[in-house]
């Protein structure tokens, strides 16, 4: 059904602009209702947008700043893979005072979220221990030597408590500042992991200390390998991971 799904909203839906960034997604502002608006179309499971959909408004109400789900006409939070959301004013973060601002952030996202059930089909970093496959990543596509080298670093991460993590925290492009809050936007990456994967950020502006950040950026760098795998960045964060 593509983009005709948008009908859904109203009769007096339009699209404005393609936003850049997005990889899996067709990604536009729109007007909906007469007031600015972001819309993504991609190939997700229903189960999987109910999945993001229901976890933002809860932050909403918890009251994190994030994009709401607008609903169509009939009630429904997304339609045919398409989903809508509040626009986000704001600037990327630029200073090491801004990325502390993000952590903060972070931490109010982990806190809430402890025991938020896993996203469907996706994988913790420590469920990839055990298993080879879990939505994006392949394990099997990967040289065994990178796969054992993925795995040590994530062995690091056993037994720690998980909570939701953003996915791609440290993505300036998916934080919005003011000067009274940040939002954080591009949920499409959030799954239930360790929270300390969410935390390696410029300036070690989460200010983990020297261990702690050591085995969150080696297991951050083997999960975007292995969620990558294998394009040139993929290839160049498997070469940030430690040999077994």
């Amino acid at each position: 059904m593509g983009w005709d799904a948008l009908e859904q909203w109203g009769d007096d839906v339009v699209r404005i602009e393609r936003l850049t960034g997005g990889v899996a997604n067709d990604v536009w502002t729109v007007r909906v209702n007469g007031r600015l608006a972001v819309a993504r179309l991609g190939a997700r499971s229903d189960a999987d947008l109910a999945w993001e959909t229901e976890l933002l408004r809860y932050l909403d109400r918890a009251g994190l700043t994030v994009p709401v789900p607008i609903p169509t006409t009939d009630g429904r939070l997304f339609a045919d893979g398409v989903v809508v959301m509040t626009y986000m004013e704001g600037v990327p973060p630029e200073t090491e005072a801004d990325w502390r601002r993000v952590a903060e952030t972070l931490r109010q996202l982990h806190r809430f979220t402890q025991g938020w059930p896993q996203r469907p089909g996706w994988r913790s970093s420590t469920d990839l221990l055990h298993a080879e496959t879990g939505t994006k990543v392949d394990l099997g596509a990967m040289p065994a030597e990178g796969v054992a080298r993925c795995r040590a670093a994530w062995a690091r991460l056993v037994g720690r408590r998980t909570c939701v993590v953003h996915g791609d925290a440290n993505n300036r492009g998916n934080a919005r500042m003011t000067e009274d809050r940040v939002a954080l936007i591009d949920w499409d990456e959030a799954h239930v992991d360790v929270p300390d994967l969410d935390l390696v950020l410029p300036h070690n502006a989460a200010g983990l200390g020297d261990d702690t950040l050591d085995v969150a950026a080696q297991a951050s760098a083997a999960w975007e390998a292995a969620v990558c795998w294998d394009d040139a960045y993929a290839v160049r964060r498997l070469a940030e991971v430690r040999a077994v």
